[in-house]
């Protein structure tokens, strides 16, 4: 099927490719690596993503990143999304109240919290709960120490920044804390070094933000490319 036309603020929605995997963190651990693509702001760089068949894309809600998107941004970009590509609101130290809206108004079904979370009430039916996390000090754990059945999302600590570092994490321990639960490795990742991660870890996921841009919150479409096509090579 021809890709439909696209013009302005037109959605894609590009033609379903074959041999797609379930939706992100729907689907049991099996022979894919899934990918998501964060810090995504831009029409042209959230087209791009779904033209490569990429898993999940992120959105950044909190305005001390350099690749914020405004909740209106957001909103719009999620509706350019074809079914097949998870839209994951990323925050930072929410509210249960943030939380909501990024699930209900904006319409992000996976929520990735990097802090704490202030007040109860974040279980839904709607969305999927991703924790970031740092290595522990011990073989095999994390800090903050979640609970059990939490997916987490491992990447280099940063109390500042939360994320986006390009900073790589110890991959022989990471592969330790991805034996013992789901997990999405993030932290300098590149074209260059994301099959041999892959290798290592043998992570549910991987995540890129600053591994495939020009500058911080616009993506490089060679970079995004040949990312996709490096962790394919391993799975």
């Amino acid at each position: 099927m021809p890709e439909m036309p696209r013009n302005g603020s037109e959605p894609p929605f590009a033609a379903e490719k074959p041999g797609l995997r379930a939706a992100f963190l729907e689907a049991d651990d099996g022979p894919f690596t899934r990918i998501k693509m964060c810090g995504m702001r831009r029409e042209a760089d959230v087209d791009a993503a779904v033209d490569l068949a990429v898993d999940a894309v992120g959105f950044v809600l909190w305005d001390g990143s350099p690749r914020h998107a405004t909740p209106s941004t957001t909103a719009a970009l999620v509706r350019r999304l074809p079914p097949s590509v998870t839209p994951v609101a990323v925050l930072v130290n929410p509210t249960s109240a943030a939380i909501a809206q990024a699930v209900d108004e904006l319409g992000c079904r996976i929520v990735q919290v990097h802090g704490v979370i202030e007040g109860a009430g974040v279980t839904s039916g709607t969305h999927r709960l991703v924790r970031a996390v740092a290595l522990g000090q011990a073989d095999g754990t994390v800090v903050p120490d979640v609970e059990a059945g939490v997916d987490v999302l491992l990447d280099a600590h940063d109390p500042l920044r939360h994320g986006g570092t390009g900073r790589t994490v110890d991959w022989t321990r990471a592969a330790l804390v991805a034996r013992r639960r789901r997990t999405i490795l993030a932290g300098g990742l590149t074209a260059s070094n994301v099959a041999e991660a892959v290798r290592s870890v043998r992570p549910y996921g991987v995540d890129v933000a600053s591994g495939v841009e020009a500058e911080p919150g616009v993506k490089d479409r060679a970079a995004m490319r040949a990312f996709v096509a490096a962790v394919r090579s391993v799975t």
